[in-house]
């Protein structure tokens, strides 16, 4: 009797990071323990200035995944749909912190079902302690000299704070 090969179930974190949180870590952890393989996929989001590179976010990203070894890093162009089939993905995964982040994500999710019918989205809620942090909230405090600690991960602080200058 031939053993049958068990499909991995592999999930696409998608977003823009800039600059990755203790919000998005904290999704990335709790999704890895949900799939056989997460996969964060950073994109170029032309609507928004970015700090970093989203090669630069990569790396930061790498830096703070390093205990859990069913995540990667990729970045990608183009459509999310294209990027979890041409990475065997099943499901995108989403953050939601706020009623309005639902009402965006629904829109989304059901425009990636019109386009391919196979990919599901689940939504993860934000834990409480992060609800109220964003990306544009770590630049924002940043800009006005504020503090981050505790908003993203030690691991990249000194990275995030040395583009103080940017803003």
């Amino acid at each position: 009797m031939a053993t049958e090969r068990k499909m991995e179930r592999i999930a696409i974190y998608p977003g823009s990071f800039d600059p990755l949180t203790n919000g998005h870590l904290d999704i990335i952890s709790r999704a890895s323990r949900l799939f056989d393989k997460l996969i964060v996929g950073v994109l170029q989001n032309d609507a928004k200035k970015c700090l970093f590179t989203k090669e630069e976010r990569a790396r930061l990203i790498s830096k703070c995944i390093g205990n859990m070894p069913n995540v990667s890093v990729q970045t990608f162009n183009g459509l999310l749909v294209d990027f979890v089939k041409q990475n065997q993905g099943i499901v995108i995964v989403k953050g939601l912190r706020a009623v309005s982040d639902y009402e965006y994500e629904l829109q989304m999710a059901a425009l990636n079902k019109h386009i391919d019918h196979e990919i599901d989205t689940i939504f993860l809620m934000a834990d409480v302690q992060n609800s109220f942090l964003s990306s544009s909230v770590v630049k924002e405090l940043l800009r006005h000299g504020g503090n981050i600690r505790g908003l993203v991960p030690e691991e990249i602080i000194d990275d995030i704070e040395s583009l103080k200058s940017k803003l």
